[in-house]
């Protein structure tokens, strides 16, 4: 991470933080310990590219949330939804998987059955939009939009995916509590995209590719966030794909410990015991589930 404080438009710059997820490699981009929100986005992966051989897949066991939704976006490969509420739906490339979990929710992500059957590849990304103050003790809910549903359109040489809220003069078709904006771009070597200032607050992922915004490179890998109010075009470099993602600022500064997010430390502690001594509600048809962490 480095401070891009003599730079007129780009604010802060994370670079990779590698780890291991359930036996794949994911990119940790978002939160930092210098800031937690971009609007309401406080968790952002990018799950790296990855060849399976046939009898592999990736497993993420159920798990909790509360206090947020995930926003699960794939650019290859498939996984398998399901949850407490009983939802079982797979998600495939340009999909978009929107799980609000307000009071409390549980889910898995594995592998689909066909998929494990054959060698495969998956590709994706992972966020997690904080709730308003308003909304993180609702009923959970969960919405799913096929990539024939999402607005696809250009600006200027850009290729643009709206996966949810409003941007551009679209709005994507999922129920957000907050105003935001998620973004695919895609652009080809020589191509720009003007980011503007009225969006709210901005952060630029790169996840293939290199750009440069007022003549300095950045590379893939890397998020900027963006100064607030101030316009930003980018260049690219070769062909890249973005995620853009922000809106307008959330209602207060957001608490984040393990898989759950919260405007007040009792609800984040209540969780705890509550998942701990099996409370939460489980997800039909699965027998493990992840344990809580320790500290």
């Amino acid at each position: 991470m480095s401070d891009s404080s003599l730079d007129p438009v780009v604010d802060l710059v994370v670079g990779p933080r590698l780890r291991s997820l359930e036996g794949v490699t994911v990119n940790r981009v978002w939160p930092t310990a210098r800031r937690r929100l971009i609007g309401p986005f406080i968790f952002l992966d990018h799950l790296q590219p990855v060849a399976l051989a046939a009898g592999r897949g990736l497993d993420v066991p159920p798990h909790p949330h509360i206090g947020l939704a995930t926003v699960t976006y794939l650019f290859a490969g498939e996984l398998m939804h399901r949850d407490s509420l009983g939802i079982v739906q797979p998600i495939r490339p340009g999909d978009l998987n929107w799980m609000t979990a307000g009071r409390g929710i549980a889910h898995s992500e594995r592998s689909s059955d066909t998929g494990r059957a054959r060698s495969s590849r998956i590709h994706g990304m992972q966020a997690w939009v904080a709730l308003p103050r308003a909304s993180e003790r609702e009923e959970p809910r969960f919405e799913h939009v096929g990539s024939d549903e999402l607005p696809r359109f250009t600006v200027g040489d850009a290729h643009l995916t709206l996966i949810a809220g409003t941007a551009y003069g679209r709005t994507a078709p999922v129920t957000t509590a907050s105003s935001l904006f998620y973004i695919e771009a895609r652009l080809a070597a020589g191509s720009a995209l003007e980011v503007p200032a009225e969006l709210g607050e901005r952060g630029v992922f790169i996840v293939e590719g290199e750009i440069a915004i007022d003549g300095t490179r950045h590379a893939a890998g890397n998020l900027l966030v963006l100064k607030p109010s101030r316009h930003c075009r980018i260049d690219s470099l070769g062909a890249t794909r973005l995620m853009l993602l922000g809106g307008a600022p959330l209602d207060g500064e957001r608490l984040i410990w393990w898989n759950f997010v919260a405007s007040d430390a009792a609800l984040i502690e209540a969780a705890k015991v509550d998942w701990a001594e099996g409370r939460f509600p489980t997800v039909p048809g699965e027998t493990e589930r992840m344990s809580l962490p320790a500290g």
